[in-house]
């Protein structure tokens, strides 16, 4: 399904890949990639799951892509979606070394590559791009059997996009984090698979404090640590009074 909204073509392909193009025909991806939703291959843990088909995919016709951490750093998925003259914006701290996955490193990638921090603010073409920072808190909910964070801070970024007048914020693997709920965004991509992000129910608070004009969750039944309700989720954000689309099968 494609949703459109105030302009822009939102796609979701499943995990965090999703792909925006303006009405100029500006495309920007966000983390395009990994298990298999590009290649064709992802196959559901649950039958059920409300999530994209897989689809062999090789458009190649992004003008920007941008990455927010280690995790969601696939350089298939990249050359899969990337035009010959695009421009990959990827975290500061994204290591190909690190991710335990055969992929090429970020510097080596076929493209300009624009390295950000965690609070930056970059102008691609058409787009403007502001990082947010994105963490699980030590004290939360979101860590893992030692008590650790899955994501610790300064592990990654989230991305709040301009696109042609636009607004979109794709908050990357984090918590519903203090101060996230003030952003102003006409677009909102929360992840709501829960155990690494906020689950729905935090993802529908944040979606009621910032009050976007269309919310359309992500990063939700990849795999089953991803399951939940999406709608659920979505009867929750609209019963607050918040504009929801799911981009499922």
């Amino acid at each position: 399904m494609t949703i459109r909204h105030d302009g822009l073509t939102v796609e979701w392909f499943g995990y965090a890949t999703v792909r925006l193009e303006t009405p100029s025909g500006f495309v920007a991806y966000l983390d395009p990639g990994r298990y298999g939703v590009l290649t064709g291959d992802w196959e559901p843990d649950n039958p059920d799951a409300a999530h994209p088909d897989p689809v062999d995919y090789h458009a190649r016709d992004g003008d920007v892509v941008f990455v927010t951490h280690d995790h969601h750093y696939d350089s298939d998925g990249i050359e899969r979606v990337a035009s010959d003259d695009a421009t990959v914006v990827a975290y500061e701290g994204v290591d190909a070394a690190n991710t335990g996955r055969d992929v090429r490193p970020v510097d080596d990638l076929p493209y300009d590559v624009v390295r950000v921090g965690q609070e930056d603010h970059v102008t691609v073409g058409e787009s403007e791009a502001w990082t947010v920072p994105a963490f699980n808190e030590p004290d939360g909910p979101h860590t893992d059997a030692g008590g650790d964070p899955y994501h610790p801070e300064g592990f990654g970024v989230g991305y709040l996009l301009s696109l042609d007048g636009t607004t979109a914020y794709w908050p990357g693997d984090t918590d519903a984090l203090d101060g996230l709920g003030e952003i102003e965004t006409s677009l909102f991509l929360p992840p709501i698979g829960g155990s690494f992000t906020m689950d729905r129910h935090e993802a529908a608070d944040l979606a009621e404090s910032i009050d976007p004009d269309l919310v359309v969750p992500i990063h939700y039944d990849t795999f089953a640590a991803l399951e939940t309700d999406s709608r659920a989720f979505a009867a929750d954000v609209a019963s607050r009074g918040v504009p929801v689309a799911l981009d499922e099968r």
